[in-house]
């Protein structure tokens, strides 16, 4: 049996599962900009993550609301679309992995992942 047309990683869970780490990685990495996780986690949620930066980048609501669907939080949603999507200049790679070393305990290789541009989440307090 091969493998064609089987994307992504299964990380031993269930769809459901899999669907809701992610969406929560999501979320956290949209929230504080950088997050650590295994190096596997990074490179699945990058391809995700860099769909949705493009759909914020596109505005509108149709896309305001796509986006809501898919992560599940409103707060997320409305600051990716309004702080975080407007101050990025490139048209893609949004995102930067970077490689910290092996967890203690099952020495699982883990990664940082943050956004390649600069990004100063202040500019909604100021609203």
């Amino acid at each position: 049996m091969h493998r064609h047309g089987y994307k992504g990683r299964k990380f031993g869970r269930e769809t459901d599962q899999r669907r809701a780490l992610l969406r929560g990685l999501e979320c956290s990495l949209i929230k504080y900009q950088s997050i650590t996780v295994t190096l596997a986690r990074a490179k699945e949620m990058r391809r995700e993550t860099e769909k949705l930066i493009t759909i914020a980048k596109k505005g509108g609501l149709a896309n305001r609301r796509l986006l809501i669907s898919r992560l599940d939080d409103i707060e997320v949603a409305d600051l990716l679309m309004d702080v975080i999507a407007p101050q990025i200049k490139r048209n893609s790679g949004y995102l930067r992995i970077e490689k910290a070393g092996f967890r203690t305990g099952d020495n699982s290789e883990m990664a940082t992942i943050s956004f390649v541009d600069d990004i100063d989440t202040a500019k909604k307090e100021n609203k």
